[in-house]
Order: C-alpha cells, then sequence, then structure tokens
C-alpha cells in the first residue's frame, strides 16, 4: 500500500489550490465595472481616430474632417479608460461617448465610415445602462417574513369580517 505524493500545484492555479485562479480574479474584477461597454466604446475611438490618419501633409490639405477625427477619437478612447478605471462616471462618460459618436458622422469620414460611430453609440449606452452585481438574495429568510406577515394580516381581517356580519 503505497500514497502518492498530493499533487504540486501548476501556476494556473490560485493560493487556494483552485484552478484558473488569475481567470476567476478577472472575471470578478471584469464584472464590477461596464468592461464590454469600455471595449465597445474604445474600438470605436480606434476606428474614428487612425482612420484619418495619413502623413501630416494630408492631414493639414484635409483640414477639418482630419483633425476633428482625431480628437474625436481621442475624447472616445478617453471616455472608454474612464468607464473601466471609474465605474462610478459611467453615466457622464457614457453620454460624452455617444455624443462624440454621432458627432464624428458629420465631422470625420462618416463616423468612421459609420463602423466608429456605431460602435461608440453602442458601448457608450451600454455604458449608461450598466448596473453592479447585486448580491444574491437569501431565499429562506424572505420566505420567513412572508410567512409572519400573512398571519398577521389575515387575523385582523377574520375578525374584522365575522364580527360585522
Amino acid at each position: 500500500m503505497t500514497t502518492d505524493p498530493p499533487p504540486e500545484p501548476n501556476s494556473a492555479s490560485d493560493p487556494a489550490g483552485r484552478p484558473g485562479g488569475a481567470r476567476a480574479a478577472f472575471r470578478r474584477w471584469r464584472r464590477t465595472r461596464p468592461f464590454w461597454a469600455t471595449v465597445w466604446t474604445g474600438l470605436g475611438g480606434f476606428v474614428i481616430f487612425f482612420l484619418p490618419m495619413a502623413p501630416l501633409g494630408k492631414i493639414l490639405q484635409v483640414g477639418v474632417g482630419g483633425i476633428a477625427g482625431m480628437a474625436g477619437g481621442v475624447v472616445l478612447m478617453a471616455m472608454a479608460l474612464l468607464m473601466l478605471l471609474l465605474p462610478g462616471q459611467r453615466h457622464s462618460a457614457g453620454v460624452i461617448a455617444v455624443i462624440a459618436g454621432v458627432a464624428s458622422f458629420p465631422l470625420s469620414n462618416l463616423g468612421g465610415l459609420f463602423v466608429g460611430m456605431l460602435l461608440s453609440v453602442l458601448g457608450g449606452s451600454m455604458a449608461f445602462a450598466w448596473l453592479p452585481e447585486k448580491p444574491a438574495k437569501r431565499r429562506g429568510r424572505r420566505l420567513r417574513r412572508t410567512g409572519t406577515a400573512t398571519e398577521a394580516s389575515s387575523a385582523p381581517a377574520a375578525s374584522l369580517g365575522s364580527g360585522s356580519v
């Protein structure tokens, strides 16, 4: 009868020995902020920023369209970082992202050929609508409250009904 030594913990496990600790930690962190809104807003800003990118002489010839596109893209990428790092400011960042995305349509190559505009409007609206997860409610406690509340409310109703007839 031989006993095997315990398995060596691999690099993908956390200190408690559960596999995938880094991935689980990232998932917990990601759920505390509007992650996908940040991804879409940043991608929209990236498209709007880099679509008019050309040598400096071409940007100066293009004029306001090239410079406004670059400024709009920078604003959108900054709003994406703001949403990610400060989730409490998601409402104002989402509104600014939607406004900058819609403003990129006339100012910058049709809003990054519609792709950047749609991505930034999608991300900004997702950020505005995002709510942090609430802890799960305990079912046992709620059942006890409803049981006592129905018993207390049914007793006076029964006595009133019998006395008025």
